[in-house]
């Protein structure tokens, strides 16, 4: 006897809570700027290189790989990953705490890296919530 029941593949950002699927859209935000940073401060040591010192550099590259981790985390978490949601949840906190204390650090960074830090600062703080939500809110196959 054959067994003609076939195994459907689900979608399962169509089944994430929707503060996940809000998660998502922040981390990809938080990729962006991450990027942008990397580009300005290429730019910046062509046309300014005061602008982007090897403190900016250090932090800018540090943020860039979290961006990757926390990009795939995000994902893990997406297709139900208990820790997938907890490595979020610790990234996200790791990251708003790291960039205010760097960014109240006097004379390290440059002025428009400490508004950089601040901005991702804030993106974290949302991430933080949505991923604690969005954990709350997981139904029993998303935990």
């Amino acid at each position: 006897m054959v067994n003609s029941v076939r195994r459907r593949e689900l979608d399962p950002a169509a089944f994430a809570p929707a503060s996940l699927v809000q998660v998502k859209r922040l981390v990809n935000a938080y990729v962006v700027v991450c990027l942008g940073t990397l580009v300005a401060l290429a730019a910046m040591t062509a046309a300014a290189p005061a602008s982007a010192t090897g403190e900016a550099w250090g932090h800018a590259v540090v943020v860039a790989v979290f961006a990757i981790v926390l990009l795939l985390r995000t994902r893990a978490a997406l297709r139900g990953s208990r820790a997938g949601f907890h490595a979020v949840t610790v990234i996200g906190c790791v990251l708003l705490v790291v960039n205010v204390v760097e960014a109240a650090l006097p004379g390290v960074f440059p002025p428009w890296m400490r508004v950089e830090m601040l901005i991702i600062a804030a993106m974290m703080l949302a991430l933080v919530v949505l991923s604690v939500r969005g954990r709350r809110t997981a139904p029993a196959g998303h935990r």
